[in-house]
């Protein structure tokens, strides 16, 4: 450990300019101050333009469908921003918004979409366009100094990946199953758009779905094939439970571990949880914070933190935190979530476990810090537990009755889990590929001097350019990679989805969800961090090398 500890080390060093002459490293750090200025003010950007762009709503009639929880969360949020008597709808990162798959005034909800859309754009208060030229321009730049012809190249060749013509070929070979499955999607969802047409429209040229009509006509399409109703699911979803009899527990079965809440260490926000984790001989492993509520402080999406890291080097524990951005329900009211959200807390607390679980002696190789693309793979990996049985019959329980989530209705919800997959696939690949392209660019390309333009180029040129299916993040708030850390790195989501759907695969193959299987992937995947290769891991772990067939399979592509 202590060999490779050196060696990655050195390697940090020479990526980070060592090498390089006075020149250089004068050059780049002037880069790197430039970068860290842009990226901060992204990031400002974004979030005061997600703010900012909510949208108001003036007759409760407008928010049919929304449901009276939802419309009670958009009543506090008005009464908190002093509009007392007025309805709220407050944006969330992502292109598409939540309210739009249960809203069924059509107007309102090509008014959210365009405000989603719109922000961070040419003419925006708070415009973004040059801002990422200018950060892409300099990233070629530093790339260049330090040996490499485009940053792409000098992002992956730390990675699983190795090159971005290999990130590029996983990409670009899904793009033709996932278009054609996006449009034959659309065109059951056009059919369900018909019956809803005003009588007094011209019927020969009819409504056609927009990127708003989407999701709220894939709801209707999802309740007429798996007769599923988010409104009639939702009570069954509530945060506490999933949180506490699905993730905690299935923690539990895998891992030996278990969680004691503790009300007496102080939080950043009331709104925040702490929780005590124990292993199965009643150590202490470390705490998990969880910050589940939207507030206007925060930024939209979810993540993975870590306050402390583990290391026996420094005799510390973990501290990790899982921050959502859930709707906060109106006082006295539960927090019912969607199945989608259920999908995330799991997601992140897979990260959390690759934090909290780690056994590293140092820090530089604790938890999370491994390989971009391998990062991932913790992450997806635990959202398959969400579908398992025993820990899905103990978190889907009504909040009222504790009644399970009725066998018809659990079943239509599992068997729809491939619905949809060709517009979600295509718009992770759309916003994918547009990052790699960006981070493709040479130093001595000109900077980009109508960003907007360059984006409608490049999904054209990978036939990915679809009218009804916007990328899953636009350029101007594109956050992943001009505000964090995944700059030429958000293919690695789905890198790593191959890898984790490759080993649930050879987990169910193998007596399903044992201890035996759980502390297995334990030692060998969250324990070790970045102190081995991922690589070497991985083929340990299965056997072999990770094949593509059980993601096909998973996304109904294949």
């Amino acid at each position: 450990m202590e060999k490779r500890l050196v060696e990655r080390r050195y390697t940090a060093f020479v990526r980070g300019g060592a090498l390089l002459d006075e020149a250089g490293k004068t050059k780049l750090k002037a880069i790197n101050e430039e970068l860290s200025k842009l990226s901060t003010q992204f990031s400002d950007n974004v979030l005061a333009a997600t703010n900012g762009g909510a949208v108001v709503v003036a007759d409760v009639a407008r928010l049919e469908g929304l449901g009276d929880a939802g419309i009670a969360a958009a009543a506090d949020a008005a009464k908190a921003k002093g509009m007392e008597g007025k309805w709220l709808l407050t944006l969330s990162n992502t292109t598409q918004q939540p309210v739009l798959a249960s809203l069924k005034d059509r107007s309102l909800r090509e008014e959210i979409y365009k405000a989603s859309i719109g922000r961070c754009s040419q003419g925006a208060a708070q415009d973004n366009l040059k801002g990422v030229a200018r950060q892409a321009k300099l990233r070629a730049e530093r790339a260049q100094l330090l040996g490499y012809p485009s940053h792409a190249a000098f992002v992956l060749a730390d990675e699983m990946a190795g090159t971005p013509e290999a990130a590029l070929d996983l990409l670009t070979g899904m793009v033709p199953a996932a278009v054609k499955n996006a449009k034959a999607e659309a065109a059951k969802l056009q059919m369900m758009m018909f019956k809803d047409m005003p009588e007094e429209s011209d019927k020969s040229k009819p409504w056609v779905i927009e990127p708003w009509d989407w999701d709220f006509y894939a709801e209707q399409v999802r309740k007429a094939e798996y007769d599923l109703d988010e409104a009639a699911i939702k009570p069954y979803l509530v945060l506490d439970s999933v949180l506490k009899n699905g993730v905690f527990f299935s923690a539990e079965k895998l891992f030996g571990i278990t969680f004691k809440e503790r009300n007496d260490i102080p939080v950043y926000h009331p709104d925040v949880r702490v929780w005590e984790v124990f292993d199965a001989d009643g150590s202490g492993i470390g705490l998990f914070y969880g910050d589940f509520f939207a507030r206007e402080s925060k930024q939209g999406g979810a993540w993975m933190s870590s306050y402390v890291d583990q290391s026996f080097l420094l005799d510390e524990l973990p501290v990790i935190t899982n921050t959502c951005n859930y709707a906060k329900p109106a006082a006295g009211e539960p927090a019912l979530i969607g199945w989608d959200d259920v999908r995330t807390l799991f997601h992140e607390f897979g990260h959390g476990m690759h934090g909290m679980l780690s056994r590293a002696k140092y820090p530089y190789f604790s938890g999370t810090n491994v390989p971009r693309d391998f990062v991932e793979f913790p992450s997806q990996f635990q959202e398959n537990f969400m579908l398992e049985p025993t820990v899905f019959a103990n978190y889907a329980r009504h909040y009222k009755t504790n009644e399970p989530m009725p066998q018809a209705m659990a079943d239509k919800l599992l068997a729809s889990t491939r619905f949809n997959q060709g517009y979600a696939t295509t718009e992770y690949l759309a916003a994918a590929l547009l990052d790699l392209e960006w981070h493709m660019l040479a130093a001595d390309a000109a900077e980009v001097s109508d960003p907007l333009a360059f984006e409608a180029e490049i999904l054209k040129k990978h036939g990915i350019a679809l009218e009804s299916v916007p990328p899953r993040y636009r350029t101007p708030y594109f956050s992943h990679i001009w505000g964090g850390g995944y700059s030429a790195g958000y293919y690695a989501y789905l890198w790593s989805e191959v890898l984790e759907a490759d080993a649930f695969a050879w987990m169910t193959q193998n007596g399903g969800m044992t201890s035996d299987n759980g502390m297995r992937y334990r030692e060998l995947v969250l324990a070790t961090g970045g102190s081995r290769d991922g690589k070497e891991l991985y083929h340990e772990l299965i056997g072999r090398e990770p094949i593509v067939q059980p993601l096909l399979k998973k996304r109904g592509l294949q």
